[in-house]
């Protein structure tokens, strides 16, 4: 590969989203583009390298792609489950880590276990969530809209729900790509204020327009793509009545749905519960584009990977 394809990431962290830099993140779009059309370009980019896996959360979709793609890429993984710090401090596990493999993934209940990984390890470590946000979901969520539309400035996104940790990476990084955002939730449930207002000012850089409401159709309004994600959270079960309740109105059911553009897509990150946040009829719709944005998870952090590692 010539030197300037994959170039290096300035920082050797993806804690959270504005880790990427814009010119990093817009590399990392094209990268995955090129990954997904020539993988056998990259297959031994990777070799000899390895991963570890830290999940303190159950998984699908993270941990098989994290898999899958550094194996793709000619390295390998190895996986531990649990509480991270149950039996030894969080600077111990990252000073072993980093002297047996390259890189920590982790999926995590608290940022700060992330932030305390990224602390203290010598090798990159990357945010495969955690309770505020889910930058490798947006990562792989952009690059949907980049593959179905082509161009994402002037896009209209509309995420619908809880305003949770997906919602906040996608508020750190559409607008960004100049994608507009209308972020739609209960009074309770909104974005964590702080992580708003830098959205607003990331937004305000871009041009683009962030708009955060309790009214699901104004969201919807116009919009180029439908979000949402489970009602209740890893970690919020007890709560599960009570945002069943709450959440209703919030459903994406034929009637929301059209309130979109005719042409609208609908995404979703998975597991989801359908009957509760989305009706059968709109995620098994030929407007749903979630098993490719299942897929995407792949190609994105195979990008990722070989811009922090190769």
């Amino acid at each position: 590969m010539p030197a300037d394809t994959v170039p290096k990431m300035a920082l050797r962290r993806f804690a959270w989203d504005l880790d990427l830099a814009q010119d990093e993140l817009i590399h990392l779009l094209e990268l995955t583009a090129r990954l997904k059309r020539s993988p056998g370009a990259y297959a031994r980019a990777l070799a000899g390298r390895y991963l570890s896996l830290l999940f303190e959360k159950p998984s699908l979709r993270t941990r098989l792609t994290f898999e899958l793609a550094i194996k793709q890429l000619g390295g390998d993984a190895v996986f531990s489950n649990g509480r991270i710090a149950e039996r030894e401090p969080l600077k111990d596990v990252a000073r072993n880590l980093d002297r047996w493999t390259h890189a920590i993934v982790a999926r995590v209940f608290r940022q700060q276990t992330i932030e305390e990984l990224a602390r203290w390890s010598a090798v990159p470590v990357i945010n495969a969530l955690s309770d505020l946000y889910h930058p490798c979901q947006a990562l792989a969520d952009v690059f949907t809209l980049k593959e179905r539309f082509g161009e994402l400035r002037g896009l209209k996104l509309a995420f619908v729900g809880d305003g949770n940790n997906v919602a906040h990476s996608l508020m750190l990084t559409a607008p960004r790509l100049g994608v507009h955002l209308a972020v739609a939730t209960p009074p309770a449930y909104a974005p964590q204020a702080e992580i708003a207002a830098t959205a607003a000012g990331l937004a305000a850089a871009s041009g683009a327009e962030l708009t955060l409401t309790t009214d699901p159709a104004e969201a919807l309004e116009g919009a180029d793509a439908v979000y949402t994600d489970v009602w209740t959270s890893m970690g919020f079960e007890q709560q599960a009545g009570e945002r069943r309740r709450v959440f209703q109105p919030y459903q994406v059911n034929g009637a929301l749905f059209d309130q979109a553009r005719p042409d609208a897509i609908f995404l979703h990150c998975l597991p989801a519960k359908r009957g509760e946040e989305v009706t059968e009829e709109v995620i098994e719709s030929p407007r749903s584009l979630v098993f490719e944005q299942a897929e995407n998870r792949l190609h994105t952090q195979k990008a990722l990977l070989l811009m922090m590692l190769e």
